[in-house]
């Protein structure tokens, strides 16, 4: 498994804990989480991972990621 397809796991498997809560409160705890606890170099590659496409992401995590995003822009 290459690195970005492990963040991608990573970023699947935090999603998938918090789906429960509903697709928005889902992707803005998840992103919280990335933003916290992954650092520097794992977002910036989950990052760059969204820009190319987002492979692999589920619809939870690329919303969560494209926050990540935003939050790095702002």
């Amino acid at each position: 498994m290459s690195p970005a397809e492990k963040l991608v796991y990573m970023a699947n498997q935090i999603a998938r804990n918090l789906e429960t809560a509903g697709r928005d409160h889902a992707a803005r705890q998840t992103a919280e989480h990335i933003i916290a606890f992954w650092d520097p170099r794992m977002k910036q590659m989950i990052l760059n991972h969204l820009d190319a496409g987002g492979t692999g992401l589920s619809e939870i995590a690329h919303a969560a990621i494209a926050e990540v995003r935003a939050n790095v822009d702002a």
